[in-house]
């Protein structure tokens, strides 16, 4: 077993209010209220941040943004900075997630300016990676995950990787009800960890975390787990229900 501690992070996407939100935390905050193993967050949308960090205030449970801008301030209208977040309370950041890459115009190169931001503003990244269902089937997985890596995070000093931590995603098992197998997800893990160990080191891809995302249920987040490459998860519909995301959490 590695020492690195698991993530177990709930992606809501474009899912509930304010007042759902506190709902769901006073009611997850009791379940994962002993959990030790691992660290928890949330990543509601960002109407939602302030009541999510004062409802989660005393536990054990981070609160993340689904995504931000790299500027500080400026004339960028329906943007949001990664100073704005800190001051808001938040302690995490997805960057590069498959839905912004899809319908949002994200690149690498963006990828790699909004996680520059992040980890100026004290912002743990958790910075998506992962192939779509033609690239799995043209057998081109490791060509788009190298390419996703050498863009988005290669450029980064190895102080500010040391704070970054990888999702990796495919595509085609995100809200499909398809997951790769295990050991799918183990050999693309251990491909991301030897591209972070081919340019950050081997003792700095020893303690990055990379988690799974794509389709993680509580019947299914087990397995996953087991693999030596798999150090939490990025969960997302299953993480809409305390209860759901509990189980996941306390696999």
């Amino acid at each position: 077993m590695s020492n690195r501690k698991p993530l177990m992070a709930g992606n809501w996407k474009m899912f509930k209010t304010p007042a759902e939100t506190q709902a769901f935390l006073e009611a997850f905050a009791p379940l994962v209220a002993a959990t030790t193993h691992c660290d928890v967050a949330v990543f509601p949308p960002l109407v939602n941040l302030a009541a999510a960090v004062a409802a989660a205030q005393g536990s054990n449970i981070g609160v993340g943004a689904q995504n931000l801008y790299w500027g500080k301030e400026g004339a960028f209208t329906g943007e949001v900075s990664g100073h704005m977040l800190q001051a808001a309370g938040c302690s995490y950041v997805i960057i590069g997630h498959s839905e912004r890459r899809q319908y949002f115009g994200e690149t690498d190169a963006t990828v790699l300016r909004r996680t520059q931001a992040a980890i100026e503003y004290g912002l743990i990244p958790v910075v998506c990676v992962g192939e779509k269902l033609e690239d799995r089937e043209g057998g081109r997985t490791d060509a788009v995950l190298a390419e996703q890596f050498d863009g988005g995070l290669a450029p980064l000093t190895a102080e500010q990787f040391a704070t970054v931590v990888i999702a990796y995603e495919p595509v085609w098992a995100i809200g499909t009800g398809k997951t790769a197998t295990p050991e799918m997800a183990a050999d693309a893990h251990k491909f991301i960890r030897g591209k972070v160990a081919e340019k950050f080191g081997a003792e700095q891809a020893a303690a990055t975390r990379i988690l799974y995302g794509g389709s993680v249920k509580p019947d299914n987040v087990k397995s996953l787990m087991a693999q030596e490459d798999i150090d939490g998860a990025l969960v997302g519909g299953a993480s809409l229900e305390p209860k759901s995301f509990a189980s996941i959490v306390n696999f």
